[in-house]
């Protein structure tokens, strides 16, 4: 079968020099989840798109890896709170492998943090907490959603809609659906990585050892 060529796009051409500011272990708070608050802020407060926006990598047993955003909705020293469908693609590569990574991308201020951990399921209570919170939109999508189940067309998607906004009418209580739940991801290593010039980019990880949390510096 003929096939056009694909577009040429100029990649190897792309680069962008980070030179903002430098990372040194005398600018990190012990903590890592004070570290992680005071970067978190520092983004949202430079107008950071989405800046709770973050990659969950998964593997299933046999190590075939994905990633997909979802969006940071807590954290504590318990670990970093996310709330999906588990019967989603990612809740069942949880379910078999709770091994999983997160990943910041905050660009325009030329950092990044990569985290490492074991996710859990968060209490249902924490989970109804949550879902009541959110706007009433949502808390019917997720009703008319079984997350990563195939769909005809959207026209399919538009009628389980309608079926849950006739189910819940306007001001009606919406309760979580049984399915959709929420995880933490329990750290044992957390990178934080600031862009630098000529691609040396200074990259400092707090890894667990015990109850501690040691420092070091990664070559770029």
């Amino acid at each position: 079968m003929h096939r056009d060529p694909l577009p040429e796009l100029p990649l190897a051409s792309l680069r962008q020099d980070y030179m903002a500011r430098g990372l040194s272990e005398a600018d990190l708070d012990p903590d890592p989840f004070r570290q992680f608050a005071a970067w978190f802020s520092e983004a949202l407060a430079s107008g950071v798109r989405e800046p709770n926006a973050m990659v969950l990598s998964t593997a299933t047993p046999g190590g075939s890896p994905r990633g997909r955003f979802v969006l940071l909705k807590g954290y504590g020293r318990d670990g970093f709170h996310f709330f999906t469908n588990t019967r989603s693609d990612k809740g069942r590569a949880l379910s078999l492998n709770p091994q999983t990574a997160l990943t910041f991308g905050w660009l325009e201020v030329e950092r990044q943090i990569c985290i490492e951990g074991r996710a859990e399921p968060l209490p249902r209570e924490a989970v109804e907490a949550y879902f009541a919170k959110r706007p009433r939109g949502s808390r019917l999508g997720a009703w008319a959603s079984e997350q990563s189940r195939v769909l005809p067309d959207r026209a399919a998607l538009e009628r389980l809609l309608a079926e849950a906004e006739a189910a819940f009418p306007e001001g009606a209580q919406i309760p979580a659906p049984h399915a959709w739940g929420g995880y933490r991801v329990v750290p044992h290593a957390i990178e934080f990585w600031q862009g630098r010039t000529n691609r040396l980019h200074d990259r400092l990880r707090y890894r667990k050892t015990g109850d501690e949390w040691k420092i070091e510096r990664l070559a770029p």
